[in-house]
């Protein structure tokens, strides 16, 4: 059966303002309403999607305090969404549990961690994320920490992996975590596969032979990556799929991140309601990147390294922004037809949708070391 997986989702920031996704999550800039909404378990149902990471995500900005605190806490946000809807979406931390959930009609809810922060220099406290079903983990996200450097760091702080990211490698491959290198820098990106003994995945990642952005991965890591048996997964995010919306919507993004900060301290506020909205209205209006970019970004990886080492890693709830075509999950099925026009097969598209994840987390899983 195709399993449709989504390897990177933030929907755990929805849940933490609010957001019931037991019913559709309405747009809009008024209280009760979000004014970016592209999740929600009825939208995930419509658009055919077996499987989601919910990112646990926390910003560098925070105290290695309060991003364990913030972390705990969209981790229960995630369970509380999960045990409300019940009928609908299962938690799960395996790709056996995943296929059972699929064949029951339920929805595979993962989690990864997005930073390390969280952990701050407690391998314990990475043991105690893994008990509670984080599956990954992002090593670090705009920023360097205590484990890597940041892809977009002004310095490198570390040069590469810390002597605690080295402990912290070892300990994943131990658990048998998977190892996400999205948001690391490139010298980083070396030392996790020197280091890892295990396979490694970049959950939410572009091409930067198609889009030349620190985000992306070169050929030569993609080749690497795909030599110790990982896979990238594709992201969603306009910026990083075309260089051409990202330098028309840079400052645009920066304005509207500002105006939803402001709008979030207190969403019944007529103007800043206002300001929010015509923040959106300034964004939209940069054509997006067809969603038949995404595919561009497989063929690519298809190219360089076979079907085998490429997937499907959104972004979503976590991106101001679409491609065109895609606006929420619920339209996920466009990449599915769209590889089909493009000559893929169906053994093949299985393998994108959601097989390759699947298999390197199994093998990860199972080969503990």
């Amino acid at each position: 059966m195709l399993f449709l997986l989504d390897s990177h989702c933030d929907a755990p920031l929805m849940l933490a303002k609010g957001a019931d996704f037991g019913r559709r999550v309405e747009q809009g800039c008024t209280p009760g309403r979000f004014p970016i909404t592209q999740v929600d378990f009825k939208r995930m149902k419509k658009g055919g999607v077996n499987g989601s990471f919910f990112a646990i995500y926390t910003s560098n900005a925070l105290s290695p305090d309060q991003a364990t605190r913030r972390a705990f806490e969209l981790v229960s946000k995630v369970y509380d969404a999960v045990e409300q809807n019940g009928d609908q979406v299962a938690l799960t931390t395996t790709p056996a549990q995943a296929r059972r959930n699929a064949r029951s009609g339920l929805i595979s809810i993962f989690m990864g961690m997005e930073n390390g922060a969280p952990i701050q220099r407690d391998l314990s406290l990475l043991r105690m994320f893994n008990r509670l079903g984080v599956t990954y983990m992002t090593l670090t996200h705009a920023g360097s920490n205590e484990i890597c450097d940041s892809c977009t760091s002004p310095a490198p702080r570390w040069g590469g992996l810390s002597p605690f990211g080295r402990e912290v490698v070892a300990e994943m491959n131990r658990l048998g975590m998977l190892i996400d290198v999205s948001h690391i820098s490139d010298d980083s990106f070396w030392d996790v596969l020197q280091y890892s003994k295990a396979p490694v995945v970049a959950t939410h990642s572009c091409c930067r032979a198609l889009c030349d952005h620190p985000r992306n991965m070169t050929d030569k890591m993609i080749v690497a990556l795909a030599e110790k048996g990982g896979v990238i997964q594709i992201n969603f995010y306009p910026s990083f799929l075309d260089k051409s919306y990202a330098s028309q919507a840079s400052q645009l993004i920066d304005e509207q991140e500002e105006a939803q900060d402001a709008w979030l301290q207190d969403p019944a506020d007529p103007a800043l309601q206002q300001r929010m909205q015509a923040a959106m209205d300034a964004l939209n209006a940069v054509p997006r990147p067809s969603y038949k970019r995404i595919v561009d970004h497989i063929d690519h990886v298809v190219r360089l390294v076979g079907f085998r080492h490429v997937g499907l890693g959104s972004d979503f709830d976590g991106i101001e922004a679409c491609p065109e075509g895609l606006e929420d999950i619920s339209k996920m099925q466009r990449i599915i037809i769209e590889l089909r026009k493009r000559g893929y097969t169906e053994y093949e598209i299985r393998h994108i949708a959601g097989g390759n994840f699947l298999r390197v987390m199994e093998q990860v899983q199972h080969t503990t070391l």
